[in-house]
């Protein structure tokens, strides 16, 4: 007998958005694997971050519903979606004379109640957060007196803190330095593996989201051209058709994952008196 695949915990069916008259996305559906690192990319303002916010609650469509939990998430209770899913906004006002501690400590927001003080579970979220984000000797500072890289990982020490299931990131790599991009999806990558969390992100390097993501979705003015393992879609026509950018698909020399190297300006080897050598492939055996 034949089990039916089970509904994904979050979705979107037939999703039209909007602001005010602009249509950014008509007619989208769109999966979130549960237990996966769903990564959406596509050129700027092609709608990646406009999905997030839809799928976070953020923004009701005009069309079609976004399903949490077999719900319409437009129906369910704000703070029982707030201890489900957790989401990282791609710009955060910071309230004026807040300690790091404070901040991520309002985390813990979903699950207060007018008889629920602050208990030993809630200070071990917090400390927990502030480990994993690497940012516990900063915790007495106050937050706008921070980098924007310091800011971005206390943001997503909140998020974490808020300790949901389900954690919406959009473009978590904001502002930081390339050994604290890795270091945060590394983090991403060790909550799906070891912790069971399901996770959507934004992110704008391609690379990257080859290499983390177990469900790619590429988007194209509003619309999701292609989905599916990174190793199953990354392809130099997909590639051109959703960037305009020729280029060549290898293996990643370091995880075996789809590598995408630009090929170089063919007048470049005019101007030299030559034509262009292309990028060698490098080899790799996929793991």
């Amino acid at each position: 007998m034949t089990t039916a695949p089970r509904t994904p915990r979050l979705h979107a069916d037939d999703v039209s958005l909007a602001y005010d008259r602009r249509v950014v996305a008509e007619g989208q559906s769109l999966s979130i694997p549960d237990g996966g690192f769903t990564v959406i990319v596509g050129p700027n303002a092609c709608g990646k971050s406009t999905t997030l916010r839809a799928l976070a609650r953020m923004l009701k469509p005009t069309r079609g519903a976004v399903v949490l939990d077999g719900h319409p998430i437009a129906t369910l209770p704000a703070k029982q979606v707030a201890r489900t899913l957790g989401l990282l906004p791609q710009s955060s006002v910071v309230p004026d004379g807040i300690t790091v501690r404070d901040l991520v400590g309002r985390g813990r927001f979903p699950h207060q109640g007018l008889l629920r003080a602050w208990s030993a579970a809630d200070e071990r979220a917090v400390v927990e957060a502030l480990r994993a984000t690497a940012t516990t000797d900063l915790a007495d500072r106050f937050v706008d007196e921070l980098s924007g890289g310091q800011r971005q990982r206390v943001w997503l020490a909140m998020v974490l803190a808020q300790e949901t299931e389900l954690l919406l990131l959009d473009e978590p790599t904001t502002f930081l330095d390339i050994a604290h991009q890795l270091e945060v999806l590394d983090l991403c990558a060790a909550l799906r593996e070891r912790h069971g969390r399901t996770l959507v992100a934004v992110l704008h390097d391609l690379n990257q989201a080859a290499r983390y993501a177990t469900h790619l979705v590429a988007m194209k003015d509003g619309r999701i051209v292609a989905e599916g393992p990174p190793a199953e879609i990354v392809t130099p026509e997909l590639v051109d058709e959703v960037f305009g950018v020729a280029c060549l698909v290898v293996p990643d020399p370091a995880t075996g994952t789809p590598l995408v190297v630009p090929r170089g300006r063919t007048d470049r080897g005019a101007a030299g008196g030559g034509a262009p050598t292309p990028p060698a492939c490098p080899r790799a055996t996929r793991h």
